[in-house]
């Protein structure tokens, strides 16, 4: 169903008062749009199902955390967008202790599939019904009675693997063989692990297994790193959109406690959120070239890239991991002197992209491969929650610099290209168009960035217990930040959802019914983000048996096998 329009934090409580009843504990909205419903948690299911059936809204992420010692509960948190009417819905509901359970979402919303596994995994609470209850974020071999995200784990814990524990794979279809993509793939050049079902060369299902190497950020931010270190570790999320998250993670602290930020750093920050855009699309298109065998393009949008990255060297001291952004603000002005500059790089990048955009249409091969391949729906997008480019190409108008405008983005001109073939051609079509309009933005916010300030003085301490909600349009899509405030000049909690995360899940309905050749350009058109590894998968060529090898099995050489096997050996 399609969001409705003018839709109001009163209309949305409402609508779930009436549905509920008394189930529904409090309601609280926070400017015109932000809304927080508490809710007992037997009627979660019933409130899924009118904020994202029956209102349309879409589904972002879902949030578990620890309030044992304040509550003797774990506060479930599922989050929605009504896009159109720039309104963010929050929905808690606390879990006793005792319980440990709630009814799962995913039926009703397939897009919460991934989110509630992750919650049973790092947090212990069971998403009762989950119709994939299999482990996601956590290593097979990780003890089942502990959990990351409680506050009784400590980052110093290092816990004993458990022996004879074996990747659950999805069942095989009958007919169908196992063709594994990743961990290491000659064209992903990140570490994931696709198990590709093909009945001959076409595709007829799959399952995937990331999180190979699990970073902790989030558990960081919450119990050993202080308001202001967090932005550096934020930015280390992405490689490629780090200015990306450090400026949402700012961003939620900054609404939570009411800091008003200068409105020159407003500026700031949009000029180097469109230059990440630039270079991300930059590079992104070479890899796709790549994927496909076409190293000429590839070379040539990456020496394209360069200027971009020397630019932002020359603004910020870095390349990328700028150390911009900090609460209330950013570290550095931009000078005048370097506008000049600027305009130099963008001017360049415009022309030549300008030539690049007008041939890609005309390529026969470019066409062969990127057209009719890699289907999503809009049905689909929306299913699986999908964002940015790959939620454009199939035509779901979704972006947040224009639905919940942030920064400078209220006071300039911008559209979100939108293209409705749904394939790995409209996926590149919408990169291709957004390259211009990130210039566009650049050039408008340099001749209207007002004079001032760059960041907000904060002279009192940050007092627990408030919620600041803040989402950016990266490259990718929505990156969307949640922060509880807590003691000690911390978050309580800190939540991060990147948009790879949602589009991942769309890569199974995108492959399907497609051949083996077009999976790596199918998974790549949506531009993915995985993290590092240190461990992998070994299949058995004769019995077809998949196995994990640990880290010292990997440092020492040796192989399960030859008499060193053991069966079932766990991750490292």
């Amino acid at each position: 169903m399609e969001a409705i329009s003018q839709v109001t934090g009163q209309d949305v409580a409402q609508r779930v008062g009436e549905r509920i009843g008394e189930a529904l504990l409090e309601t609280r909205q926070s400017q015109d749009n932000r809304l927080y419903l508490t809710i007992h948690p037997a009627a979660v299911v019933e409130v899924a199902d009118e904020l994202f059936h029956q209102m349309g809204a879409r589904y972002v992420i879902t949030a578990a955390t620890d309030q044992r010692r304040d509550h003797g509960a774990y506060l479930i948190t599922h989050f929605f967008s009504f896009d159109v009417d720039d309104l963010y819905v929050a929905v808690h509901a606390r879990v006793p202790e005792a319980e440990a359970a709630i009814a799962a979402i995913t039926p009703t919303v397939p897009g919460a599939g991934w989110a509630e596994r992750e919650m049973r995994d790092v947090m212990g609470v069971e998403p009762v019904g989950h119709p994939d209850p299999r482990r996601l974020v956590l290593p097979d071999d990780w003890p089942a009675d502990l959990h990351p995200l409680r506050c009784d784990f400590s980052t110093a814990d290092s816990p004993v693997p458990v022996q004879g524990e074996e990747m659950i794979l999805k069942d095989i279809p009958e007919g169908a063989v196992m063709v594994p993509v990743g961990p290491y793939f000659p064209t992903q050049h990140e570490p994931e692990s696709f198990a590709v079902f093909v009945d001959g060369e076409t595709v007829v299902g799959s399952d995937y297994r990331g999180f190979y190497n699990h970073r902790g950020i989030e558990k960081l931010g919450c119990s050993d790193l202080t308001y202001n270190q967090i932005p550096f570790v934020a930015e280390r999320i992405c490689g490629i959109c780090g200015f990306v998250h450090s400026c949402a993670y700012c961003m939620a602290v900054e609404e939570a406690a009411e800091i008003e930020v200068p409105r020159r750093a407003d500026y700031i920050r949009t000029i180097f959120l469109e230059l990440e855009r630039l270079h991300s699309h930059l590079l992104w298109t070479g890899v796709a070239a790549h994927i496909i065998g076409f190293d000429t393009l590839f070379m040539q949008t990456w020496r394209m890239r360069e200027p971009v990255m020397w630019l932002c060297e020359k603004l910020t001291g870095n390349r990328k991991t700028y150390g911009m952004n900090i609460v209330g603000g950013v570290r550095r002005d931009i000078p005048g002197d370097a506008h000049a500059d600027i305009e130099q790089v963008l001017a360049d990048i415009e022309r030549e992209w300008s030539a690049l955009a007008d041939a890609v249409p005309g390529d026969r091969t470019l066409m062969a491969r990127l057209r009719d391949v890699g289907h999503l729906s809009p049905e689909q997008a929306r299913d699986v929650c999908a964002l940015g480019p790959t939620a454009r190409g199939s035509g779901k108008r979704i972006d947040v610099r224009i639905d919940h405008p942030y920064a400078a983005y209220d006071e300039l001109e911008l559209t979100a290209p939108v293209e409705q073939g749904g394939d790995t051609l409209a996926r590149t079509l919408v990169r291709l168009a957004e390259t211009p309009i990130a210039i566009s933005i650049i050039r408008q916010a340099l001749a209207q960035m007002p004079d001032g300030p760059v960041r907000a003085e904060i002279d009192e301490e940050i007092p627990p217990g408030l919620e600041g909600i803040a989402a950016v349009e990266a490259p990718r899509g929505e990156s969307f930040h949640w922060v509880l405030t807590g003691e000690n000049n911390r978050p309580a909690r800190w939540r991060v959802r990147a948009p790879t995360y949602a589009n991942l899940q769309a890569i199974d309905a995108m492959i399907t019914g497609d051949v083996l050749a077009d999976v790596p350009i199918d998974i790549g058109s949506i531009d993915p983000c995985y993290s590092c590894t240190d461990r992998m998968t070994v299949i058995d060529r004769r019995s077809g048996q998949m196995r994990v090898m640990t880290r010292e099995q990997m440092v020492n050489g040796r192989e399960p096998g030859n008499g060193n096997r053991q069966p079932g050996n766990g991750n490292g």
